[in-house]
């Protein structure tokens, strides 16, 4: 399809699909599932935490993107009750291929077999939904060929783009918080939470005001997360920030009937849908991802709140 044709076809679906009045709606997803042991909780310690925490937050339906391989690991071996047991809490599962491979790295054709055997495993359990999320969200956008066979497989096998429009960060701060760990550093657990809970907020802040500058409306924004530590600790806390600024929690399977959901961006920034949709007519890049979604910046500030690490002298003026 081309550009043009695109937009019209995305302007005219979300001009019928324009609520009545502007709302910041955003729906939760979690990926990687099952997920190793933590730096604090047991696989079965975090599912039982999770599904506790999205009770008491009043979430009433997640989506949880599966790896089956992970079950043949050591730590994932009889974790098919985990799984089981988000879908008995009314949430839903989806695929994001067997064992989590990067597109961009094993090409077309092994990473298509790879999502179809996940589809094996996933196929007629309960909760399933026809959503396929790419592993690092890598969907090869500077590999048009290798993109638009994956994409063709996909229509194929009728599975839609479980896509989101931002990123909590979490699986970068899980990563700081075990290296933390690791070298018998001191965390700050009030300020780890208070620095999450800043990044999502800002994060679904910034994709709102950048869907209403280049969209011209309120899409439902959808949030990666993972079956992290951090979200099992901090996730009710981070809804209340979330409803506090104004945001509503509504189920995924309300986000993904929004229209953006139908779009196939031909874009080199395909992250976010948002920020994907939004660089067609020529958005600068710089525009299109919010400070704190950068790993430098993250890292910084997780040492210096978190870790209470001295600040780095700013280098000097030559």
């Amino acid at each position: 399809m081309s550009f043009a044709r695109l937009l019209l076809a995305i302007a005219a679906c979300l001009a019928l699909a324009a609520p009545a009045a502007a709302q910041k709606r955003i729906a939760l997803s979690f990926d990687d599932v099952p997920r190793a042991p933590g730096t604090f909780m047991t696989p079965q310690q975090r599912t039982d935490r999770l599904i506790a925490a999205l009770r008491r937050a009043r979430v009433r339906q997640v989506a949880f993107f599966v790896n089956p391989g992970n079950l043949q690991q050591p730590w994932g071996a009889g974790r098919e009750g985990q799984i089981a047991a988000y879908v008995h809490s009314g949430h839903v599962i989806a695929n994001h291929t067997f064992n989590h491979p990067h597109l961009s790295q094993i090409g077309a054709a092994a990473f298509i077999a790879n999502l179809d055997q996940a589809a094996a495993w996933l196929q007629g359990r309960p909760g399933y939904r026809p959503w396929f999320r790419f592993p690092f969200l890598d969907e090869a956008e500077n590999d048009p060929a290798t993109r638009d066979a994956v994409r063709a497989a996909l229509r194929e096998r009728h599975l839609r783009n479980g896509y989101v429009t931002l990123d909590s960060m979490d699986w970068l701060l899980d990563q700081l918080v075990s290296q933390a760990h690791t070298e018998s550093r001191t965390i700050d657990m009030n300020a780890l939470q208070d620095l999450y809970v800043r990044i999502l907020v800002e994060c679904a802040d910034f994709s709102d005001r950048l869907a209403r500058d280049a969209l011209h409306r309120e899409p439902i924004q959808v949030v990666l997360m993972h079956e992290t530590d951090i979200e099992a600790l901090f996730l009710p806390a981070a809804v209340a920030a979330l409803r506090a600024h104004g945001w509503q929690i509504v189920p995924i399977d309300r986000a993904y009937r929004d229209p953006i959901a139908a779009a196939e961006p031909d874009s080199t920034n395909l992250f976010s849908r948002v920020a994907a949709l939004a660089s067609l007519p020529g958005m600068p890049a710089r525009r299109l991802s919010p400070e704190l979604n950068r790993m430098d910046v993250v890292t910084e500030a997780f040492n210096r709140e978190v870790l209470h690490l001295p600040t780095a002298a700013p280098a000097p003026v030559q």
